[in-house]
């Protein structure tokens, strides 16, 4: 075989081989990597994305906690509120009880101390009546006598 042959064979079919790639094998080929090289941008653009709503989703998250502490602490003091005010309305309520109580037990004493009175001016009318009607030596009616008894009654 000639040599120079050879060489022109092969270059010949280097040729034919390049065309072949450059029609058929290099066109899919590329578009492949094309797709391949927009899906690595489009994963890359959504990572970015997903970072970006990630630190807002944290931001909004953050803003919401300090926003429900706000808002608890709001409610900490209203109801820190509610509890004085029913606990200023229990004090004022036993107050009153106290002091309906203490009226009543101090009307109670005036009218036991009333009846002692009473008892004890009828014990010392009996006994004067009694200390008369010995001194008299006779005996003293007490219904023929009830208006001076009653006199004595109120001077005692």
């Amino acid at each position: 075989m000639n040599l120079n042959a050879t060489i022109i064979f092969q270059m010949l079919v280097f040729f034919v081989l390049g065309w072949f790639t450059m029609k058929f094998v290099w066109p899919p080929l590329s578009k492949s990597i094309e797709e391949r090289r927009q899906k690595i941008a489009a994963g890359l653009a959504d990572a970015e994305r997903g970072r970006a709503d990630l630190a807002q989703a944290q931001a909004r998250v953050s803003l919401l906690e300090s926003s429900a502490k706000a808002e608890n602490q709001v409610r900490m003091a209203d109801a820190e509120k509610q509890a004085a005010a029913i606990v200023e309305a229990a004090r004022k309520e036993a107050e009153a009880e106290r002091a309906r109580i203490l009226a009543q037990a101090q009307q109670e004493a005036e009218q036991q101390a009333q009846r002692a009175r009473d008892s004890l001016r009828d014990a010392v009318a009996d006994l004067a009546v009694k200390g008369a009607e010995q001194i008299l030596r006779r005996e003293v009616n007490a219904q023929a006598h009830a208006e001076l008894l009653g006199q004595l009654k109120a001077q005692l």
